[in-house]
């Protein structure tokens, strides 16, 4: 046995006995077969595209049927209309983090570090443009999509950060951006949470059901000449001028391809080291009368998320669920190896995340969960996302790494990549998340260990405050 393996060995070790040491094994574990979010009971009657049989050639071939592969889609096939483009999707469009998510549509990207005056507003007015796009394409097509725009709020646990808010919304409405703080008592006008000194809203901000906005969007594409093949895996790519990919049944030639596939993009052999997946789990409620959602206290708004490491969120849809995720150690993990899929969460996770849940909000005890689910986000290790071209002929395009943040940002990378491929970057010059570098995560088992030793031992859970 060679030194590297038993090494690697060694950490495995090592870093099993402090999974061990911190958490019980005999905790119950709860069955997630299908992981059906809420998002999906909307889409029952669904059927998949055929799957890809056979040699196709093209200008451009998407992988990933997600926001990111979608929206790209979407605005590649309007802006160049003579062009051939071909979506590929593993399994159904919206499998991944994009149906499997918290359904909040947010402002700001995560990662970008301390910016000017002038990225400021450059940032906000990118991320806001986009949610006012996703809206007018919603109405355009009109597309059967639930979605609300009556803001969400960031609220404040602790009182010295409840201070530094007040001034940063004051910095905002300085630069134009409508960002309003309400203190405690007007806080409570719209949601009435326990333990929190006030909160920051953005009314332009709201909900969305993803899954339904991708899968109305699909006979929009096929309309715009896009080739859409769903259960269709990529597995080996070769590049070139012309780049093949291989697929189960076939294979298609592309001039240029998107690498559309954020948390699954290292499954293909490329940004293995940029980021690690990290499976976030969420649950939704039963639909809930208006009348119930008053007696919760919930009253005006599309959706919270707090100010902890361990970062809560929830949103309240139109058909009245309340969805909600974050809130605990156990309901973000990572699996060994850059593992995708989870088939056995904890109960705990689910326990911990309603407690959490009934600190803020007492009265949802009695609400019964009606969905849980898990998505894997795709989170690098300065939170940063990027969307850009690589490759050697430059033709490999790709948005990826939006940390949890991606239901915007990764529409906005559709757009973004659009105007990459038709060398348009005066909107986007100098913007922190285009060709953005990744910062290095090690390989595994030290990956791994690390994530466990930081979670476990700090008592923290990856976040940055993007405000």
């Amino acid at each position: 046995m060679g030194i590297t393996k038993q090494i690697e060995q060694q950490a495995f070790r090592a870093a099993t006995l402090v999974s061990k040491f911190s958490y019980p094994t005999s905790w119950e574990k709860l069955e997630i077969d299908d992981n059906t979010s809420l998002w999906a009971s909307y889409t029952p009657d669904y059927e998949a595209t055929p799957a890809l049989s056979g040699e196709l050639d093209c200008d451009v071939a998407i992988i990933g049927g997600g926001f990111t592969g979608v929206s790209t889609a979407y605005h590649l096939s309007q802006r160049f209309p003579e062009k051939s483009i071909v979506l590929l999707e593993g399994k159904l469009l919206a499998n991944g983090a994009s149906g499997r998510n918290g359904g909040m549509m947010l402002n700001w990207v995560y990662g970008t570090g301390s910016m000017t005056d002038e990225m400021t507003k450059a940032v906000y007015t990118a991320t806001h443009d986009t949610i006012e796009d996703i809206e007018n394409i919603i109405k355009k097509h009109k597309l059967k999509v639930s979605y609300r725009r009556d803001g969400c709020f960031e609220v404040f646990t602790d009182e010295k950060r409840a201070e530094a808010a007040e001034a940063d919304a004051a910095y905002y409405q300085s630069l134009g951006i409508p960002i309003q703080w309400l203190n405690a008592e007007e806080l409570k006008q719209k949601i009435a949470l326990n333990g929190v000194y006030g909160g920051l809203l953005d009314s332009s901000e709201g909900q969305l059901n993803g899954v339904q906005y991708l899968r109305e969007l699909r006979p929009v594409l096929q309309a715009q000449g896009v080739e859409i093949f769903e259960n269709t895996p990529v597995t080996n790519i070769q590049e070139g001028s012309t780049i093949t990919l291989e697929t189960p049944q076939g294979s298609v030639k592309a001039k240029a391809i998107v690498l559309a596939t954020n948390a699954y993009t290292g499954k293909l052999g490329y940004f293995r080291k940029a980021y690690f997946p990290l499976h976030s789990y969420v649950f939704a409620t039963k639909a809930q009368s208006e009348s119930t959602f008053q007696n919760i206290g919930w009253r005006g708004t599309a959706a919270f998320a707090d100010d902890l490491n361990r970062i809560s969120y929830a949103s309240k849809t139109l058909e009245g669920h309340l969805v909600f995720g974050g809130g605990s150690n156990l309901s973000y993990d990572y699996k060994f190896n850059n593992g995708t899929v989870i088939h056995n969460p904890p109960a705990r996770a689910f326990t911990d995340m309603r407690s959490t849940l009934t600190n803020y909000l007492p009265e949802t005890k009695s609400l019964e969960i009606s969905h849980k689910w898990t998505g894997p986000l795709a989170i690098s290790l300065k939170r940063n996302c990027s969307m850009g071209v690589t490759g050697e002929h430059n033709n490999i395009y790709y948005g990826l790494g939006y940390s949890g943040h991606g239901l915007t940002a990764a529409n906005m990378a559709g757009r973004v990549l659009t105007d990459i491929y038709a060398g348009d970057m005066e909107k986007w010059q100098d913007m922190p998340f285009v060709e953005s570098k990744f910062s290095p995560i090690p390989l595994e088992p030290f990956r791994w260990m690390g994530y466990q030793l930081f979670t476990r031992l700090t008592g923290k859970s990856p976040r940055e405050h993007h405000r």
